[in-house]
């Protein structure tokens, strides 16, 4: 924070020196028009780093978000391969992997994604898929095709747990700080800059600028929508994991 005071002091104090140095030196003219080469200059430059930040506000969310989507999806399917593998395993141990995985993925779309609103997963959703680790990977099973079969179903039970992990980081990921109140910053100088810069638009000349200024504000509205992955107008839903719910009753029950 310190860093950036002192990265906008200097740039400040750098166009004071100026304007104070050249005019002791008497060089160049008087500028007080509103629409003249300092104003027009400066507005241009105004708009460009608004647009830029506004960029950073919307596509840096918008690619976490569409990250975020498609872990899900990657998550749920991980969660179809096992149960799908889990049915290929002896009886009863595969009928209590696959009660478990669908269970594990009933408990995330009822009572977990709520929460992820809020930044975090459930500590109940880790000890499920703790629990669901420990006792696939303490299953006994005769014949080189049984084991196969469990060995698969361990690795699939981990990609799982990984994508849980995965969907944890996204959960608390957020925005640079400082973006938003920026890009609020930024976009109040643009709408106001003809009136600091000394203009007093009125009557049909304030047309186009309550347009701008009503789209800037959509935009702003936008970002803000965006900033929580799991907590927004935008925000990623649960359908993968309602998707993997529908897939499981297609797939044979092995009970």
């Amino acid at each position: 924070m310190l860093v950036c005071v002192l990265a906008v002091a200097s740039a400040v104090g750098v166009v004071v020196l100026a304007a104070v140095l050249f005019r002791r030196l008497g060089r160049g003219v008087e500028d007080p028009a509103p629409d003249g080469p300092t104003a027009g200059h400066a507005g241009s430059m105004i708009s460009s780093l608004f647009l830029l930040v506004f960029a950073i506000a919307i596509i840096v969310p918008w690619t976490a978000a569409d990250a975020a989507r498609q872990n899900t999806y990657a998550e749920s399917q991980a969660a179809v391969d096992a149960y799908w593998t889990a049915g290929r395993l002896p009886a009863p141990a595969g009928a209590q992997v696959q009660r478990q995985v669908r269970d594990y993925v009933g408990f995330v779309l009822d009572k977990e994604w709520p929460l992820m609103a809020t930044g975090r997963l459930s500590d109940e959703g880790a000890s499920r898929m703790d629990a669901l680790r420990a006792q696939t990977a303490a299953l006994i099973v005769q014949g080189d095709d049984a084991k196969a079969v469990k060995s698969a179903v361990v690795e699939e039970i981990r990609g799982l747990a990984s994508a849980r992990r995965q969907r944890e980081a996204d959960a608390r990921a957020t925005p640079p700080s400082g973006v938003l109140p920026l890009t609020i910053l930024t976009g109040l100088i643009v709408v106001l800059f003809p009136f600091l810069a000394g203009a007093r638009p009125r009557g049909r000349t304030l047309v186009p600028l309550v347009l701008m200024a009503a789209m800037l504000g959509f935009g702003v509205y936008l970002t803000w929508q965006i900033t929580h992955v799991f907590d927004s107008g935008l925000a990623v839903g649960p359908e993968a994991f309602r998707t993997a719910l529908a897939e499981f009753q297609r797939i044979p029950w092995s009970g």
